[in-house]
C-alpha cells in the first residue's frame, strides 16, 4: 500500500487506485453530470440554475465529499419530484412554482446558502466540524420539510388554516398550514436526517433533533409569511428560505452543543 496524504498533492495513491483531490473530483463529477443534463435537456433547472448548481456541487464535494453531495442530490431530486405533484391543478389555481418548478440561481442559493456556509465553516473551524455537519444536515432537512409541506399542502390539503388566526384560507396562501402538508413536511425532514446519519455526518441522536428543528423552523417561516412577507418586498421567497434553513440549522446545532 502506498499512501501520499500531503495537502499540496493533487492526488493520492491508495491500494493502487488513483483518487483525485476532492476539489478536482467535485469539478469532474459536476461537469459530467452537467453535460448529461444539457444533452437530455432536463427541465429541473434553468440554464443559469444549472451553472449555479454546478458551483454548489463543487463546493459541497470539495468540503464534505460524497456524503454531503449525496444529501444535496437527494434533497434536489425529492424536492423536484414533490414540486411536480398536482402541477396542472396548482398552475390552474395560480399557486404553482414559477417556470413549472424549474429552479434558477435564486432557488439554488435560497435553498442551499445556509448549508453551504456550514460546509465552508468545516474548513475554517475543523475543531467544530461535527457541529457544522449537524447544521448542514439540519439545513437541508428543514428545506426538504418546507418543500414537502408546501407542495403537498397545495396539491392535496383538504383544509388549510392561517397559522396566526387558525381561520380557513385558500390553499397556497402565505402562512397557511394543513394536516397533509405538515405530515409530509415531517416525512421530508426525516428522509434527510436519516440519510445524514446513514452517511456518517452525525449520530443517531441527532435524527429527532433535526426533525424537530425543521418542524419549528417551518412554523417560523409560516409566521413570517403570514405577518411580514407582504409588508416588506425584500422578503422574497428566497430570503425567507434562507431564514427558514438558518433557523433549522442553528436550532439543531444549539441543541447538540448544549448536550455535548
Amino acid at each position: 500500500m502506498i499512501r501520499c496524504c500531503q495537502y499540496t498533492r493533487r492526488a493520492v495513491l491508495v491500494d493502487g487506485i488513483l483518487w483525485l483531490n476532492p476539489w478536482w473530483t467535485g469539478v469532474l463529477v459536476n461537469t459530467f453530470l452537467g453535460a448529461i443534463a444539457l444533452l437530455v435537456r432536463q427541465k429541473l433547472l434553468t440554464l443559469a440554475g444549472l451553472f449555479h448548481a454546478w458551483l454548489l456541487g463543487v463546493l459541497i464535494w470539495g468540503t464534505l465529499g460524497w456524503q454531503g453531495y449525496l444529501i444535496v442530490m437527494v434533497y434536489f431530486l425529492v424536492g423536484s419530484a414533490v414540486t411536480r405533484l398536482g402541477m396542472a391543478e396548482k398552475e390552474a389555481a395560480g399557486i404553482a412554482e414559477k417556470r413549472s418548478g424549474a429552479r434558477g440561481p435564486e432557488n439554488v442559493w435560497g435553498s442551499a446558502f445556509t448549508g453551504t456556509v456550514c460546509a465552508l465553516l468545516v474548513l475554517l473551524f475543523p475543531q467544530w466540524r461535527e457541529l457544522f455537519w449537524v447544521g448542514f444536515v439540519a439545513s437541508f432537512s428543514t428545506k426538504l420539510s418546507d418543500t414537502c409541506a408546501s407542495e403537498v399542502g397545495k396539491a392535496y390539503g383538504q383544509r388549510t388554516f392561517l397559522i396566526t388566526t387558525l381561520k380557513p384560507v385558500p390553499r397556497g396562501t402565505e402562512g397557511a398550514v394543513s394536516l397533509e402538508g405538515t405530515l409530509a413536511g415531517i416525512g421530508g425532514a426525516a428522509v434527510i436526517a436519516v440519510l445524514g446519519w446513514g452517511v456518517g455526518l452525525m449520530g443517531a441522536i441527532a435524527i429527532p433533533i433535526c426533525i424537530l428543528a425543521a418542524f419549528l423552523a417551518n412554523l417560523v417561516e409560516s409566521l413570517v409569511g403570514a405577518t411580514l412577507q407582504e409588508r416588506y418586498p425584500w422578503l422574497s421567497n428566497e430570503v425567507v428560505n434562507i431564514i427558514n434553513t438558518t433557523v433549522g440549522a442553528l436550532g439543531a446545532m444549539g441543541v447538540v452543543f448544549a448536550g455535548s
